[in-house]
Formats: structure tokens, C-alpha cells, sequence
């Protein structure tokens, strides 16, 4: 009778797993436009591709362990983003869903058939920037202060810096 239980059980749930599809599909390198500067390349063995939740969004992550490697590259990482759109600053480690360990990059941009999505012109009327951006190419900056330092990167004049990394200590 337990054998029965143990197998019935065991078919019920592969029969809810199979059906449950999954909101991001993931890509373990850096799948983003052949459009975006040559020099990113380097940086794409070690990056990964998240497309989704619902409509394909894509968010790009993109870790650095070297301060040097990320200095080389910040310059062409700030060729991709929106003209108008925020560097949102975020604190190290990034460890919810889209983690970022030590420090990094996160890029979040657009589907790429945007237009089949109803796409508006950016920013939205939304008073959250992750959603008033949502149409825009923007970047969260995972700052750890060693690796990702901001005393030694230039912020571009004319963008909205939107500083996240003490948000938690203001909740306590």
C-alpha cells in the first residue's frame, strides 16, 4: 500500500512539474546585438543572458572580479544604455534573482522585437525607475567600492543617478 502512495505520489508531481513552464530562459554567455561596441567581446565568455519574465525582455548580467577589467570595459558599457536613461547604483554582492558576485554590471534592455510588443517610446509615466525605463536600455551598477569603484570611473554628465545601495539600512 505504501509502494502504491510513494508511486501515485511520484506521478503526481511529475505530471504538475511538466506543465509549469519556466518565466526566464537563461543563456550562460553574453547574447547581446552584434550592434554594441567590439570591445565588450572579452566580457561576453563570462556574462550570462536572461530573457523574460512574460514579455522577452533581456537583461544582460555581466560579474567582474578584476578592476581593471571592468575600467576597460565601463566606457563601451555606457555606449549601449539609452541616451536619457538612469544608472541605477545598487550595492555588492547583488544577491537576489539576478545576482552579481563580487561587483558588476547588469544591463536591462528592451525585447528585441519590440514592436510586436506594443512598444512605447521611453520613459513611461511609472513613478519606480525600473518601470518608467522599462522601454530603455538602462544599467544597474553592483558597486563594491574595490572592483567597481566610483572615485575611479567617470559617471556621464546628463544621466540620472539613482543610488539604491543604502536602501536597506533606511528600512531598519
Amino acid at each position: 500500500m505504501n509502494r502504491r502512495k510513494a508511486l501515485l505520489a511520484a506521478l503526481a508531481c511529475w505530471c504538475v512539474c511538466s506543465t509549469v513552464d519556466a518565466d526566464y530562459s537563461v543563456e550562460d554567455r553574453g547574447a547581446w546585438p552584434e550592434s554594441w561596441p567590439k570591445e565588450l567581446d572579452p566580457v561576453r565568455r563570462h556574462a550570462r543572458t536572461l530573457e523574460g519574465p512574460l514579455i522577452p525582455f533581456l537583461h544582460y548580467q555581466v560579474p567582474f572580479t578584476k578592476r581593471e577589467e571592468f575600467e576597460a570595459a565601463w566606457p563601451h558599457l555606457l555606449k549601449v544604455k539609452t541616451k536619457g536613461a538612469p544608472i541605477i547604483l545598487v550595492r555588492a554582492p547583488k544577491t537576489d534573482f539576478f545576482a552579481i558576485k563580487p561587483a558588476g554590471v547588469f544591463i536591462h534592455s528592451p525585447p528585441s522585437d519590440g514592436d510586436k510588443w506594443g512598444k512605447r517610446d521611453a520613459p513611461s509615466d511609472s513613478t519606480t525607475p525600473r518601470d518608467r525605463w522599462l522601454w530603455a536600455t538602462y544599467i544597474e551598477l553592483v558597486v563594491d567600492g574595490k572592483i567597481v569603484d566610483l572615485n575611479r570611473i567617470a559617471l556621464p554628465p546628463n544621466t540620472p543617478i539613482i543610488d539604491e545601495r543604502f536602501l536597506d539600512e533606511k528600512k531598519k
